[in-house]
């Protein structure tokens, strides 16, 4: 299927099913329903200047994840599946993922987080569901109080009236440190970006699978340097259930999520096909300027503009970038002008392209 053809096809489904769900993004509500679920993204902290306390964001989903079958039957014609091409396993895995897909967002819900011993308000949900909260945070009113001097995780908290409880992370990261900032498709985990059919099947009706090797490097990093992470992807945030799921089952360090804004049913579904060139440099870019003293690391693949990216960031912060993994999926980036023209006039010793894992060195210091 060409670019062309596929984007036709979204723009239909999009149409069609913002039909089909007519009970989508409901009136205003203050208050979290039976049939809704709160959905918390790990997400960072940095120390205040004082030395006292935290400045977190605060980012969730408010939903009710939709698996009426006329959708989801819309939607899996439109991405070119034919029933008669999916196993049953095949069929249970695209129903799971495609729900977030066709989810009621659900607006104005009032949500209040509790981070040690306080609660705090994070704000409303907006039209897309999403929500986002900055809050700062002192240490005393912290479980364990205090500062340990490392990168920890603080367990973040929702409770609905009805008794469930909706749990999150917020990634407390110290002024100084390392970060690795890991692209997820073809990095880590086995996409085939450069094939649009096979990546369509590998991110709605395959399991995820885990490039071989990549999980034991990462936990290397971190039990040696004490490597916090940053899981980055221009996939959208529809896929993070999934996506924390891959993360966590094949034994990857723990660490923030940053993927992309997109909804089924209005003008955003455009952004699917943005860029990875637009999109990740306004990722990764103020997360180098928040932690000005801390030092990144860079591991992606030469599927897409990874290597573009990198050495554009490496040039603009040479005091940060302080290494660069690519993985070649093509067996050819190594030697070629575009490995040469990524790369020109960032020190040879601080970049690397790969193939094996096994080539990554265990420590990073």
């Amino acid at each position: 299927m060409s670019c062309s053809q596929y984007l036709n096809r979204w723009r239909i489904v999009c149409a069609v099913v913002a039909c089909v769900m007519v009970t989508g993004d409901r009136a205003l509500a203050t208050e979290l329903k039976a049939d809704e679920q709160v959905i918390l993204f790990p997400t960072l902290g940095n120390r205040l200047a004082t030395g006292d306390g935290w400045a977190m964001d605060i980012h969730g989903l408010v939903c009710e994840p939709e698996n009426r079958r006329i959708a989801r039957l819309i939607l899996r014609k439109a991405l070119g599946f034919d029933d008669s091409k999916l196993s049953a396993v095949e069929e249970k895995i695209f129903a799971e993922r495609s729900g977030y897909f066709l989810a009621d967002n659900e607006r104005g819900v009032a949500i209040t987080v509790r981070i040690g011993l306080t609660d705090h308000p994070a704000g409303r949900s907006a039209a897309n569901g999403h929500f986002h909260g900055d809050l700062t945070v002192a240490d005393k009113t912290l479980t364990p109080a205090g500062s340990s001097g490392k990168d920890r995780e603080m367990p973040v908290l929702v409770s609905a009236r009805d008794g469930r409880t909706f749990s999150g992370t917020v990634h407390l990261l110290e002024t100084k440190g390392i970060s690795v900032i890991s692209d997820i498709d073809d990095t880590i985990k086995v996409s085939q970006v450069l094939d649009r059919d096979e990546l369509l099947k590998n991110t709605f009706v395959r399991a995820f699978q885990p490039v071989a090797g990549m999980a034991e490097v990462y936990r290397a990093w971190a039990t040696n340097d004490g490597a916090s992470f940053h899981y980055l992807s221009a996939s959208p945030w529809q896929l993070y259930v999934p996506l924390a799921g891959f993360v966590r089952s094949n034994g990857f360090p723990a660490g923030s999520f940053h993927l992309k804004q997109f909804r089924v049913k209005d003008e955003t579904f455009l952004d699917l096909f943005t860029k990875p060139d637009v999109y990740k440099p306004t990722v990764i870019e103020p997360l180098l300027q928040r932690f000005p003293e801390r030092r990144f690391v860079m591991v992606g693949d030469s599927g897409e503009r990874d290597p573009e990216i990198y050495g554009a960031l490496a040039r603009k912060f040479p005091a940060q970038v302080r290494r660069i993994f690519i993985r070649d999926v093509t067996g050819q980036f190594a030697e070629s002008e575009r490995c040469r023209r990524a790369f020109d006039g960032v020190r040879p010793d601080i970049w690397k392209v790969f193939e094996d894992p096994a080539g990554l060195p265990l420590q990073l210091r």
